[in-house]
């Protein structure tokens, strides 16, 4: 009975059982009443919990969100995540941009922060757009730096490579890039690539080694064999865009959010290598 005991006991305070209550503490994020009905209809085709444990993100990191965006999909889950005994960088858009959808969108998410106070407000804002705005966090300082669907973004603006390389200059040695981008063929050509919203992983792979970055590894949590990645309006085209309204909406509907790749790049701690 004692020998149970004790090896109850050694399991409690086992290096496992502390990963497992931080699971645990992610998944009751999910379930928590502040993510709204309409952001945990996403969780099926994005995996917020498996993604984040491919990237290795624990509670007591420093973590640079990049462009969040407007609503700030992943900052529901990462802010709460770490606000105890990490730090949550969300860096937006430029606060002085003559782009009226950069102003709304930044508008947007501070209003979100400031009406649920008790979860957001140790979050810290930072902003990207170079070559004006280049310091997501203070140089080596994150321990990851994220970014969902974003990159064909900063391929359309011409800002790709700088964008890169703030990441690069964010990071810890040794730290990690996740990035979650819209698959394309690898035989598009950039140009429609793009058009489309769909980048090639090839091209995605060559920004992040230019930058300094090496190629860890790949998964396909958010992969979608449904997606074909032809639409007539590109990535938008589908849920949750649906930017043709309601012409073949079921048929869209039916095959869900894009097809994704998804990529731990590594900042090595020798940046010789």
């Amino acid at each position: 009975m004692r020998i149970t005991f004790l090896l109850a006991a050694i399991l409690a305070f086992s290096p496992l059982s502390v990963e497992n209550a931080r699971a645990d503490s992610l998944d009751d994020i999910l379930d928590a009443s502040h993510r709204t009905s309409a952001e945990k209809a996403r969780d099926s085709y994005r995996h917020p919990a498996e993604t984040l444990r491919f990237f290795e993100v624990e509670a007591d990191m420093t973590v640079v969100e990049v462009w969040p965006g407007s609503k700030g999909w992943y900052t529901a889950i990462l802010a709460p995540y770490l606000h105890d005994n990490g730090t949550y960088y969300a860096a937006q858009f430029p606060p002085d941009s003559n782009i009226p959808f950069y102003q709304r969108s930044l508008i947007q998410f501070k209003t979100r922060l400031a009406k649920q106070d008790e979860i957001y407000n140790k979050v810290r804002i930072t902003h990207l757009y170079p070559p004006a705005y280049n310091d997501i966090a203070p140089a080596g300082t994150a321990d990851r730096v994220l970014t969902f669907r974003n990159v064909h973004n900063w391929a359309k603006s011409g800002k790709a490579e700088a964008a890169f390389k703030s990441f690069y200059k964010a990071l810890k040695p040794g730290g990690v890039l996740g990035v979650v981008e819209h698959r394309a063929p690898e035989v598009r050509p950039l140009e429609r690539q793009i058009e489309t919203g769909y980048m090639s992983e090839g091209y995605v792979i060559a920004l992040a080694e230019k930058a300094g970055f090496t190629l860890v590894d790949r998964s396909e949590i958010n992969a979608n064999p449904k997606d074909q990645t032809n639409h007539p309006a590109g990535v938008w085209t589908l849920p949750p865009s649906l930017r043709l309204g309601d012409k073949d909406q079921e048929t869209y509907e039916a095959i869900g959010e894009s097809d994704r790749m998804t990529f731990k790049f590594i900042k090595p701690e020798d940046p010789a290598q």
